[in-house]
């Protein structure tokens, strides 16, 4: 339940024109106010406990381009680079690539992003205990960090090769459920457990509640819950979802947000101060900043964020025209 008995910050809006954006690039699909986003969905039934949302990203920029942005996700992904080179900033170091099909976990903070050129970039979010499930790499060990399929012994051509340039997105989709449906068939040792989609859930709806009384909703002790929260999450409760609550303010800031709930967004925080001092520690700069500076790797990423969120709460039904669309 958000706390409705605080004083409302003083909120910072974005400028009248909207938020920067960089007018070099250019998308099939854009925001009312120009900004790039992906065309994404989610999963078939079948796949609903194992995905939450599937992606295409094409991004058209002068072949000399070098877009400066960032990433914060807070589940892990399987992202097929298909053009662009591409240079992450991660817990292991400078990761650069070209054409590849990497696995990112999860992210604790602002992960700095850069790719040059024209891009392609297919993808699917993991839902939480997926890689578990999987019997997939230790998700917390994953944070701040990717690997290549090659490293972790998956067929990395075979995924790369899903997707042929004279189809559609919608097919590209297709071909990834396809091969997420085989990845399940062979090496799935468990189910994701359902305490995690519940936490899940409980993040998207307040992410100002209490893991106590999540814990007593869920019918768990409290420390069952975070060691199950540690394991498919990759960290604490109280990171999942600080970071969730300033997920849902960036989505506002940027303009990929329901605009009906700004009010409440912003009542998340007990006023501008910690609004200011937690934003900058998970995104290394100020709320006004995020605004004034073009945002276009991290507007994609919490674009498709918010589509599943206002899905999943039942804001919006899936295939709807999205508010900011």
């Amino acid at each position: 339940m958000t706390r409705n008995n605080r004083a409302a910050p003083e909120r910072p809006t974005p400028p009248e024109k909207g938020p920067a954006i960089d007018p070099a690039i250019a998308s099939p699909q854009a925001t009312r106010d120009g900004q790039p986003i992906s065309y994404s969905r989610a999963p078939a039934a079948d796949l609903e406990r194992w995905i939450g949302r599937l992606y295409v990203t094409i991004v058209d920029t002068p072949p000399d381009h070098r877009l400066e942005c960032g990433l914060l996700s807070d589940f892990a992904c399987i992202r097929i680079q298909l053009r662009g080179h591409w240079q992450a900033s991660t817990a292991d170091g400078i990761r650069q690539s070209e054409r590849a099909a990497m696995l990112f976990g999860p992210q604790s903070r602002r992960m700095p992003i850069s790719v040059t050129g024209s891009f392609i970039s297919v993808g699917i979010f993991l839902r939480p205990g997926v890689c578990h499930a999987l019997g997939g790499p230790d998700i917390s060990a994953m944070v701040d960090r990717l690997d290549t399929f090659t490293a972790l012994g998956l067929n990395e051509e075979r995924w790369l090769d899903l997707c042929h340039p004279a189809d559609r997105p919608e097919d590209w989709a297709k071909a990834m459920e396809h091969e997420m449906r085989s990845l399940i068939a062979e090496r799935a040792v468990r189910e994701p457990d359902p305490v995690s989609a519940r936490f899940e859930a409980a993040a998207f709806i307040d992410p100002t509640v209490s893991v106590k009384r999540l814990a007593e909703e869920f019918g768990v002790e409290q420390r069952r819950l975070e060691r199950i929260v540690r394991r498919d999450f990759g960290m604490a409760p109280k990171q999942v979802l600080r970071r969730a609550r300033a997920l849902d303010m960036a989505s506002h800031l940027r303009g990929v947000a329901d605009h009906d709930e700004a009010e409440a967004i912003a009542l998340r925080y007990y006023d501008q101060s910690h609004l200011i001092r937690e934003f900058g520690e998970l995104f290394g700069m100020s709320p006004r900043q995020f605004v004034e500076r073009p945002q276009p790797l991290m507007t994609l990423g919490l674009e498709t964020r918010q589509a599943r969120r206002l899905e999943m709460i039942r804001r919006l039904e899936p295939g709807e025209v999205k508010p900011w669309e």
